[in-house]
């Protein structure tokens, strides 16, 4: 499916039109996967479009730059304006964001340190990543592990790392299935290939900790605290294969696809998809992103 095209990516400081915003093909990242990426939302609300938890993606761009040791020529406040202005020039009314930065053209060789940093931010009208989800997806556990946190890490959103999520996507939907989960390198549940994983059992909500390799998710994040608000019991806690195949109900969650039930896992049905708490916790997400829900009007960053 090809990307639907927005009028302008801002790159490095100015606007730029879409077609214009090209990289040289010796990129140090390109070759290498020496970058580091945000997928954010921006939702239709009674007041305009506003991005959902801005400050906490970029703050999260921040610490992945930090731990690859790259260096963003950018701040959380100028890039914050310049997502703003962003989706105010390209008239999106809800749209899909990547923030991303990356080492540029400018050296060779697995030596980063003479690479210069590219930043850029890109919108376009994207539907939900987990298509068909309403009635919940079909779950292939993959034959890829994790990543192990001791190989690279885990907890930065990274590009060189997501090949393993490429390659277990693949796998699953090559094999009929919508998406992949994936165990960590103990064999424990970490996370699935774009989402973090929730199972539901005797009305207790349990997620897998970012020690299992999962990233710390901001809609994770925000589904913990809806879920609390709720009066929903939550544990982090590592989990296994056999917990979600006992689960009363399993959702993912994630930027990209929101709240999505699973109907089965490696063909074992669960018993309800979407069971009542995956169906509170949608309801009350839906609310929070399109500021319905005053509670919640913190998380939004109006466009303006």
């Amino acid at each position: 499916m090809a990307l639907p095209e927005a009028s302008m990516i801002w790159l490095d400081g100015a606007l730029t039109p879409w077609r214009d915003a090209r990289t040289h093909v010796l990129t140090h990242g390109l070759h290498y996967g020496t970058g580091v990426l945000e997928g954010t939302r921006v939702f239709a609300t009674a007041d305009g479009p506003a991005v959902f938890r801005l400050p906490e993606h970029l703050r999260r761009l921040e610490r992945s730059a930090r731990m690859l040791r790259m260096e963003l020529p950018y701040g959380v406040d100028d890039l914050a304006k310049a997502t703003t202005d962003l989706v105010r020039a390209n008239g999106h009314r809800s749209c899909y964001l990547r923030h991303f930065a990356f080492l540029g053209y400018g050296s060779m060789g697995l030596d980063m340190r003479s690479s210069p940093t590219t930043t850029a931010i890109a919108s376009w009208e994207w539907q939900p990543q987990l298509p068909g989800g309403e009635a919940g997806i079909r779950v292939k556990t993959s034959s890829w592990r994790r990543n192990d946190p001791n190989a690279v890490p885990p907890a930065a959103k990274a590009t060189g790392p997501y090949l393993n999520a490429v390659l277990a996507r693949r796998e699953a939907t090559d094999a009929g299935y919508d998406e992949a989960l994936l165990l960590g390198p103990d064999g424990s549940v970490s996370e699935c290939t774009a989402e973090n994983v929730f199972a539901v059992r005797a009305g207790v909500l349990r997620t897998p900790p970012s020690s299992a390799g999962a990233l710390e998710g901001i809609t994770q994040d925000t589904v913990l605290a809806l879920a609390r608000d709720l009066g929903v019991a939550v544990r982090v806690e590592s989990l296994l294969r056999s917990d979600l195949y006992a689960a009363d109900e399993v959702f993912v969650c994630g930027t990209a696809a929101g709240v999505v039930p699973v109907r089965s896992l490696d063909d074992r049905e669960l018993p309800a998809a979407p069971g009542p708490v995956t169906v509170r916790l949608q309801a009350a997400y839906e609310a929070a992103v399109s500021g319905a829900d005053a509670r919640y009007r913190h998380w939004l960053t109006p466009v303006g």
